[in-house]
């Protein structure tokens, strides 16, 4: 590849020409490059001395001098989530909605064809398989990010790295007015718009000669927003690569968009800014956005799960406002959003969790706990595929382990859950969940670890104890612990009802105390609140036990979700000294037992 050499005026008018269908004027070069005509003059001038022109014809000698500054091609980046354009993107990946009758990826991908760009990399993750027809529609050539999920954007373009040249770097989910796209590009450059209004987006500083000196990742009142687009030199592309390779595979960096890499780096980086005027390139973070620019969107769109508010709270698609999503991941995802000025969740239900969780139980436990006053956020759920609708209360938090009233009012739900008589479609044993899962640990022999055979034996031992009790199975919440409490200053809902089936009753109590950080003599205090009386010498055993057992449980699950990549921090060492510790208090108990019978 030729070095450049063309001084920026004479790139601009030589690359104008050459795109002109007919002879253009000076004045139409002019505006075309945002120039002086003077200016336009002046290089005309140059390019005929220097045989790049003749008249107004490229030569092959302009054409060669133009060749390093072509676009090779372009990378569109469509792996993500799409977290915050809830709950549309739930259903359907943002790049393949129809926006003023135009599907947004090809839309794109055409504005890239017009502008003589055909070779084009998507770079899929999330419901990849909606994307892959445009291979043979369009040509383009699909990447799969295998770790969207857990890796923002950088990653995507760090799998890309090898096609990043001359290069057009966008997003699945833009929608260009004009086309933003021409086939020669003189420097690497972002593309801007001016907002006078507080923004979230990230803001441009420029330097001499629009050169970006600063790219303000926290948003600000107001400026030049880096929306839209991205244009990569051959030498930018070369020095991002490798910066890029230095903080890739820094979990630090997991969470970063390539634009925070940039930023960080971006005195090494030479970038300029590309303005455009207001409303010429689009972005849709929400909803709501697009609603503003397609006011017809909303009563076009195919989504279920606008079918199924309307359904429930018997309005209108115009009513569903102020969607934000609250909870995102590869299980549930859920979104807060308001109807005739009322606050709503909304859950929907991930793939593949049908497998793991009854839906047909949790929904009868759902009402039953309503009926009984115990989560009074539960308004509606299909037991068939599982999406929820619930009240969202304002103000709550999760409750506080060491506020005694707090403690009591949840031990109150606990006794009113289990002593209710009601029974659900399926059961949870907290032990035959701890086998299971050891037995997938011991497939990756993450199970044969110093002292657990030692622990796996006690707790043989314990349930042995537990089950001779001979417990009568009770209705059971089964992940009854502070985050699943929604409490105000005057109520106190249970909530999160996937896991619930027939069980005993002390798995319940096992669960609070094992994710606590209560000492023993607390623990104790919390179980004679249970009962509203000091339990018996078996009760409290059996209770002590339960605490064991459902600490193991806990500690093996979370060993499986470090084999999986997704560790729990702290709380692993937790629930082992937990398992350890009351199973040691709990075989003690029943000696004592034994011995006084």
């Amino acid at each position: 590849m030729a070095d450049k050499t063309l001084e920026r005026n004479e790139f601009a008018v030589l690359a104008a020409v050459l795109a002109a269908r007919t002879a253009p004027t000076q004045r139409q070069i002019a505006q075309v490059c945002g120039l002086s005509v003077g200016t336009v003059n002046s290089a005309i001038a140059t390019l005929h001395d220097t045989g790049l022109l003749d008249a107004y014809t490229v030569t092959p000698a302009g054409i060669e001098a133009l060749a390093p500054y072509r676009v090779n091609n372009a990378v569109i980046l469509a792996a993500g989530l799409s977290t915050r354009f809830a709950p549309i993107s739930y259903e359907k990946p943002k790049g393949m909605l129809k926006v003023r009758g135009e599907v947004l990826m090809e839309r794109q991908i055409e504005q890239l064809h017009e502008a003589g760009i055909d070779d084009i990399t998507i770079v899929v993750g999330y419901m990849k398989e909606e994307f892959f027809y445009l291979a043979d529609k369009y040509g383009a050539d699909i990447v799969v990010n295998p770790l969207y999920a857990q890796r923002n954007n950088n990653y995507t373009l760090w799998l890309v790295r090898d096609r990043l040249a001359n290069t057009f770097v966008c997003s699945s989910d833009n929608y260009f007015v004009e086309n933003p796209f021409e086939p020669y590009v003189y420097d690497a450059y972002y593309a801007a718009e001016h907002t006078d209004e507080p923004t979230e987006e990230y803001l441009i500083t420029v330097g001499p000669h629009d050169i970006i000196t600063a790219m303000d990742t926290a948003g600000g009142p107001g400026g030049w927003c880096a929306v839209g687009h991205a244009y990569f030199d051959r030498a930018f592309s070369t020095r991002f690569i490798e910066l890029l390779g230095e903080v890739v595979e820094k979990p630090k960096t997991y969470d970063l968009l390539w634009e925070d890499v940039y930023a960080r780096f971006v005195h090494e980086l030479p970038m300029r800014i590309r303005r455009y005027a207001a409303g010429v390139l689009n972005e849709f973070d929400s909803l709501d956005d697009l609603r503003r620019f397609d006011p017809y969107f909303i009563d076009n769109v195919d989504s279920s799960i606008l079918d199924n508010i309307e359904s429930v709270l018997g309005c209108t698609r115009d009513a569903i406002r102020d969607i934000t999503p609250i909870k995102q991941g590869l299980t549930n995802m859920s979104f807060k959003f308001t109807c005739d000025g009322k606050p709503y969740v909304y859950r929907h239900p991930g793939a593949g969790t049908d497998e793991i969780i009854s839906r047909i139980a949790e929904t009868q436990a759902e009402t039953v706990a309503k009926e009984l006053g115990l989560d009074g956020t539960f308004l509606h759920e299909d037991e068939r595929t599982g999406w929820k609708l619930s009240h969202f209360i304002e103000g709550s938090a999760s409750l506080d382990y060491h506020d005694d009233a707090q403690v009591k009012h949840a031990m109150k739900i606990a006794r009113t859950l289990h002593r209710c008589g009601r029974a659900i479609e399926a059961a949870f044993d907290v032990y035959e969940k701890a086998e299971e899962i050891i037995a997938l640990l011991n497939e990756r022999a993450r199970a044969s670890f110093s002292d657990f055979d030692e622990l796996h034996a006690s707790i043989e031992r314990v349930h042995g104890h537990l089950v001779h009790d001979g417990v009568a199975p009770c209705l059971c919440h089964n992940d009854f612990y502070d985050p699943n409490f929604l409490v105000t200053s005057d109520a106190m809902h249970l909530i999160d009802w996937e896991y619930a089936g027939m069980g005993d009753y002390a798995s319940d109590l096992g669960t609070f105390i094992c994710c606590s950080d209560y000492t023993y003599d607390e623990a104790l205090r919390v179980i004679s609140w249970y009962f509203d009386r000091e339990p018996s010498d078996v009760e409290l055993a059996h209770c002590v036990g339960y605490v064991a057992l459902s600490a193991f449980y806990w500690y093996v699950w979370a060993i499986y979700k470090d084999v999986c990549g997704d560790p729990v921090g702290e709380y692993l060492y937790i629930w082992y000294r937990y398992a350890k510790d009351y199973a040691k208090r709990a075989l003690e108990l029943r000696s004592s037992c034994s011995d006084e019978a």
